[in-house]
């Protein structure tokens, strides 16, 4: 009963972990940005190379506030 009152507990964590943050791949490094809304939508999402760009395009990320990020990386999108 024990164990399965802490894999309870870790699993919750972890849930509540992936409802919160936005889990976002870049270059070198992964970057937590906290959601706007408690939904599963983009909770990993990849941001190597050319995919950038379509980061601004999604609603739930823009919201978040994305392109702060971006700019705390020194990443430019455009001209």
């Amino acid at each position: 009963m024990k164990k399965f009152a802490i894999i309870a507990v870790i699993l919750a964590a972890l849930t509540f972990g992936a409802l919160n943050y936005h889990f976002i791949l870049m270059d070198s490094r992964i970057k937590l940005l906290k959601k706007a809304d408690l939904t599963f939508d983009n909770t990993f999402v990849d941001a190597r190379g050319a995919k950038k760009y379509k980061l601004y395009l999604n609603p739930a990320l823009a919201e978040a506030g994305v392109k702060d990020l971006f700019k705390d990386e020194s990443i430019t999108i455009g001209k």
